[in-house]
């Protein structure tokens, strides 16, 4: 046994949590798994590094407390979940994710309750894979569009800031209707 294998069989499940949403969200932005220190706040996108709220403080004024920030989005419109409900992640890496343990979230439940969804964004290469992967092949209703966005993550860091804010303002901005500034 290979000391990564050895690794995961004594990892602990990690369970991702339930989506940031109003019923007419029309955005909705998907990561792949929770990592170690969004688990650790219980909180989407908690790394100190991340720039998924700096992102979102531009985009959809997401400031304050954790729970002003999610009050926001939804205002705004935008929903944020994640691709799998559960999987073995023993680092926080996207490459960490045993896929033979990945557990997808309902979507097929979350897009029935709410209709309004147009684009679904992904927080990077990873999210999109797993949503290929486990969840289009099971689709059987409308499907919204689909956009790959930079992964906010710390570990990607070939793009600047900046270069991440355009790109996600020139998807999900015109997708709420706001007109660029």
């Amino acid at each position: 046994m290979s000391k990564q294998e050895a690794g995961r069989e004594n990892a602990e499940v990690s369970k991702g949590f339930p989506p940031i949403a109003r019923q007419d969200a029309r955005v909705l932005v998907l990561g792949s798994l929770p990592s170690r220190a969004s688990l650790r706040a219980r909180q989407y996108y908690a790394h100190p590094r991340n720039a998924f709220w700096t992102i979102m403080l531009e985009i959809a004024g997401a400031d304050g407390s954790y729970a002003s920030r999610c009050r926001s989005l939804r205002e705004q419109g935008i929903a944020v979940w994640d691709v799998l409900s559960s999987s073995v992640r023993p680092g926080s890496l996207d490459a960490d994710i045993d896929m033979t343990s990945a557990v997808p979230n309902d979507f097929e439940g979350f897009l029935a309750g709410h209709r309004d969804i147009r684009l679904v964004c992904f927080n990077g290469r990873k999210a999109q894979q797993l949503f290929e992967r486990y969840v289009q092949p099971l689709q059987r209703h409308r499907e919204p569009a689909l956009a790959l966005l930079p992964s906010t993550s710390p570990a990607n860091a070939s793009l600047t800031m900046a270069e991440k804010l355009e790109a996600w303002r020139g998807i999900i901005e015109p997708a709420l209707g706001k007109d660029k500034e």
